[in-house]
């Protein structure tokens, strides 16, 4: 009997997970193939979810999603592990030495081999080489970081109101695009939250501060959502600064270009984008300046027809076009798609298909408080539909709802759904301890 041919998926976000399990719904149930996840946790959250995470909104243990159990169900393996390196010429990928919470080693550096790799290992924040940036601010790009913030966050909180009642709670947030809109705004929810269980005057103690480099926040989004979303914004209290550019972070302050200084005891670092560091040597293949894996419109690499590269490690400028794809759950969501349709031709022999992007839109979300979007093909910087308030709101639960419904299948879903409904009504809508 033929060894089974070995499909193997570097990182479990909103692009690998899904492209796992259609995959392995689609090939991996037979024999014939070998569907491998590889990811360094070994559960899965939402990235667009992260915001409520660190605020607090949001229960990690019960939203989160195991991949040994989904891998059960959806017909792939999930192996632990976090890529470090690639041999080409071998066809194998470099794991490190997994290791325990005390830092005992668990299992060797090891490689993995494969006949089609499949990288979507996602990005972080660009701290652009800013002096203070890794000492002293926080990122929100896994759920680990989002954890850590939540607990730093707590702390603050405590160390408040047991201070002088004039006492403030700085934080400031550089980067004005989505995560960091949509975590100002998630704050101010946390801390009405917290008011009614008995901690009123906090709110209203709380300075926080959106620093943006541009001048205007979400500048992927149409004007006018970047124009109300400011103004909602500013009716909760929040400082938004644009054309600000941070020069320096200390331990308890931005120091901005034109000298200003920001107080701030928290500082979360949202800017930009860059894909992790090892893929920038990685057995030669092509690389932007942000680290991001250049891809054709097959979503192979450019050097290299047996890997391919989705969701934002990878870099696609289509077709006359002249800027790349963004890097969002959108476009790394409509790839896994593409690619598991392509790879299930590649595998019986026939060419990669090229992948087409259709933007569906853009949308934010302010808290509880309002959501403000662009709905349409001509979403991204040009017209659409604008859409606000309710509908807005409910179009934006709605994109949870459909990675759900195709991580999980339509009966399944309900019954998460409905387990949602459940918790929401009898839970704290605030982590509190």
């Amino acid at each position: 009997m033929d060894s089974p041919r070995r499909i193997v998926i570097v990182g479990g976000g909103a692009g690998g997970l899904h492209l796992a399990t259609r995959l392995g719904r689609k090939l991996g149930r037979g024999g014939q193939f070998l569907i491998t996840l590889v990811d360094r946790s070994s559960t899965h959250v939402w990235k667009p979810l992260l915001h409520e995470v660190a605020a607090g909104t949001l229960d990690t243990g019960v939203e989160q999603l195991g991949y040994i159990p989904q891998a059960n169900r959806s017909g792939f393996r999930y192996w632990p592990g976090e890529m470090t390196g690639l041999d080409r010429a071998a066809r194998t990928v470099r794991l490190a030495a997994l290791r325990d919470s005390e830092g005992r080693q668990v299992l060797p550096e090891r490689d993995l081999p494969y006949d089609i790799l499949v990288i979507a290992v996602g990005s972080t924040a660009n701290d652009f080489g800013i002096p203070g940036v890794a000492e002293y601010a926080r990122l929100i790009d896994s759920r680990a970081q989002a954890d850590a913030f939540n607990d730093a966050l707590r702390a603050e909180i405590l160390r408040t109101l047991a201070g002088p009642p004039e006492g403030t709670l700085d934080i400031a947030i550089v980067g004005a695009g989505a995560t960091g809109v949509e975590l100002s705004a998630e704050l101010n929810t946390a801390l009405d939250f917290a008011a009614a269980y008995g901690l009123p005057g906090l709110r209203k103690r709380m300075r926080l501060t959106l620093v943006e480099t541009a001048p205007r926040i979400l500048g992927a989004l149409p004007e006018r959502v970047a124009a109300s979303s400011q103004a909602e914004l500013e009716r909760q209290g929040v400082t938004v600064l644009t054309n600000a550019q941070v020069s320096e972070v200390e331990r308890g302050a931005l120091v901005l270009k034109d000298g200003r200084r920001i107080p701030a005891t928290l500082k979360v670092w949202a800017a930009g984008i860059r894909a992790p560091d090892f893929l920038k040597n990685l057995d030669g293949l092509e690389t932007t300046r942000n680290n991001q894996l250049v891809i054709r419109p097959t979503l192979q690499t450019t050097l290299d027809d047996a890997v391919y590269a989705i969701g934002d490690c990878a870099s696609l400028i289509p077709p006359g076009e002249e800027r790349p794809l963004g890097a969002t759950a959108q476009v790394a969501q409509q790839q896994a798609i593409h690619l598991a349709r392509s790879l299930a031709g590649v595998v019986a022999g026939q060419p990669p298909t090229p992948f087409n992007y259709s933007h569906k839109g853009a949308l934010v979300a302010l808290g509880r408080y309002n959501a403000f979007g662009s709905l349409g093909k001509r979403g991204l910087l040009g017209g659409g539909l604008f859409v606000q308030g309710k509908f807005a709101q409910l179009s934006y639960a709605s994109l949870y709802r459909r990675h759900q419904l195709g991580l999980f299948g339509f009966w399944r879903s309900m019954l998460y759904w409905a387990a949602d409904l459940l918790r929401h009504a009898s839970r704290p809508k605030v982590k509190l301890d």
